[in-house]
């Protein structure tokens, strides 16, 4: 049985780099990934979803929202939450080319 690597597999199933499909899937994925750290911060926190909704001051339901990639949620809204979760946050800039 022939193995396939991971990188071949979503070259094939959803696009190959620098194809907007994948730019799309590789920019969903990261996303995720930030509402997913919410949530864990959050819990280890021992804050709710509502405490946490207050200590940013956004509305009801909106941190369920940006856990579960259901919302496009703004840059500073973002900045917000992980100031509010007392998380140190790092965004990287590359300049190609």
């Amino acid at each position: 049985m022939k193995t396939y690597s991971l990188d071949e597999v979503t070259d094939k199933f959803v696009g190959e780099k620098g194809t907007i499909n994948r730019e799309n899937f590789e920019n969903e994925l990261k996303i995720d990934l930030i509402g997913q750290t919410i949530k864990q911060i959050h819990k280890e926190r021992n804050l709710t979803q509502e405490q946490l909704e207050e200590l940013v001051g956004v509305k009801k339901a909106q941190i369920p929202k940006i856990e579960n990639s259901l919302t496009d949620a703004r840059f500073y809204t973002i900045i917000k939450v992980f100031r509010a979760l007392n998380a140190k946050i790092n965004f990287n800039v590359e300049l190609l080319n």
